[in-house]
């Protein structure tokens, strides 16, 4: 994949948000809307386009761990809003800064996390389970040897503790299982076809109210 093998061209042990999520959505993964642009006007015009609100992140190879860099900013309403994220990103990224994604706003309470791992002896191995900040604390995830079918994605579900999560409750309506499905089997295939790539963390993968699944953030981990 073109992608991968430019990342590997120039060293580099990952790709960025943006390009992780490139190779996703050519596997069947529903990613969120975004655009990766250079200077703050650009970033209005592509904002302008998603619909208000939108988030802004600060892209580069080198800019992993955006939080603690204090390069993301979520939930501009307007230009002005966004004007002011793109100079405090560039300001807080400094030279590291390769460009700003600019991604709509998706709401919803509930986080999932999918991925892959390589395991030394049984290879790709595609997980599911609980997201966002409960991954570390609840670790209630599971795993199954790649390639996978529909079937072992719809029963991977059934096997988190917090599987309820999937169900409708408080207005929100059940998940789409199906489009996770293929999420799932996608990230197989992903790990089948490309003995590169080392990791996948989709974290979180948000369903909205009306149960749809769109991956908010993702990082690729490249291998030898």
């Amino acid at each position: 994949m073109e992608v991968i093998e430019r990342a590997l061209k120039e060293k580099r042990k990952s790709l960025t948000e943006y390009e992780s999520k490139q190779v996703l959505k050519k596997y069947g993964i529903p990613v969120t809307r975004e655009f990766l642009v250079k200077d703050a006007e650009s970033a209005v015009a592509r904002a302008e386009k998603l619909g208000y609100p939108v988030a802004l992140k600060g892209s580069g190879p080198e800019l992993l761990h955006k939080t603690e860099m204090d390069i993301i900013r979520l939930n501009l309403k307007n230009s002005k809003e966004v004007k002011q994220a793109f100079k405090e990103i560039k300001a807080n990224a400094g030279e590291k800064l390769k460009g700003v994604l600019v991604q709509e706003m998706v709401k919803g309470q509930r986080e999932l996390v999918i991925g892959l791992v390589r395991d030394p002896q049984f290879g790709p191995c595609v997980m599911f389970g609980l997201g966002g900040i409960y991954t570390e604390i609840l670790k209630d995830v599971c795993f199954r040897v790649a390639p996978i079918t529909e079937e072992d994605a719809f029963q991977m579900m059934e096997e988190i503790k917090g599987k309820k999560i999937l169900e409708g409750f408080r207005g929100m309506s059940p998940a789409d299982k199906k489009t996770i499905a293929q999420a799932l089997t996608g990230l197989g295939k992903l790990g089948m076809e490309n003995n590169l790539v080392k990791e996948v963390d989709v974290n979180p993968l948000i369903l909205t109210k009306e149960g749809k699944p769109v991956a908010v953030d993702a990082l690729v981990i490249l291998g030898e």
